[in-house]
């Protein structure tokens, strides 16, 4: 049986992964047979003893600071709803697939979900269940990337899963940029001085001050997923600089 790296892991999913793979035309936020597959590598990572949290975002069907016309922080919490709309799709898939899982919101939706408490979320994890994030942190101006990496922190995990539409970083969009180098590691300094497209600055200076791990992949394929678990040399591994010196 293959050997998971890490005993406990958070993925964060974004909303735009969802929709993944929906023919043109179609108005349809979630592309069911996606996340069902994307579904069936989470519950492999389970099955290998891998503690799993999700932190999953909304861009599929709202993004707060798309918004135009409507006040930001009221946008912001139109968006915090969306991320539960995908929490409980997740969910729902999961629990077809035999998996124990609890949905835990930062805003209060306790007829649908759990509110978000760090020791019952750690027990969740402990017990063997699949604990979804949604919600974001609960405030507006506020990304689902910092979400990820605050929850990781909070819940002590082993490293945050970047699920990207790009396999990993690049010293430039490799779109527009056809001399952009692939890298296999990077620091968050330099992601923050380049003004990288990873993730938001607020989340690389959290995970920078509290040595948060990241491994940044592309969901393309999603084996992936598993392949990030048993700690393959996928994507981009960020972590600080006395980090990667060890290495």
């Amino acid at each position: 049986m293959t050997q998971s790296k890490y005993k406990r892991v958070l993925l964060k999913l974004s909303g735009e992964a969802l929709a993944q793979g929906l023919p043109a035309g179609d108005k349809s936020i979630i592309n069911y047979e996606f996340v069902n597959t994307v579904c069936d590598r989470i519950k492999a990572c389970v099955d290998m003893g891998v503690q799993v949290s999700i932190v999953v975002g909304a861009g599929n069907i709202w993004r707060g600071k798309l918004g135009q016309g409507f006040e930001r922080t009221r946008s912001d919490h139109m968006g915090m709803l969306a991320t539960t709309i995908n929490c409980l799709a997740i969910q729902d898939v999961l629990e077809h697939k035999g998996l124990d899982t609890r949905v835990m919101t930062a805003i209060e939706m306790k007829q649908f979900a759990e509110p978000y408490i760090r020791n019952r979320a750690v027990h969740h994890l402990e017990k063997g269940r699949v604990v979804i994030f949604g919600c974001g942190i609960g405030n507006p101006y506020f990304s689902t990337d910092t979400a990820a990496v605050l929850r990781a922190a909070e819940i002590n995990a082993d490293i945050v899963l970047l699920a990207k539409n790009v396999d990993a970083v690049y010293t430039a969009d490799p779109k527009k940029d056809p001399n952009a180098k692939r890298l296999e590691y990077i620091e968050y300094m330099e992601i923050l001085t380049k003004k990288l497209g990873v993730m938001d600055s607020t989340a690389t200076s959290f995970s920078m001050e509290n040595d948060i791990p990241i491994l940044v992949f592309g969901l393309n394929d999603p084996d992936n997923i598993v392949r990030a678990a048993c700690g393959e040399q996928i994507g981009t591994i960020v972590e600080a600089e006395h980090i990667l010196m060890q290495d």
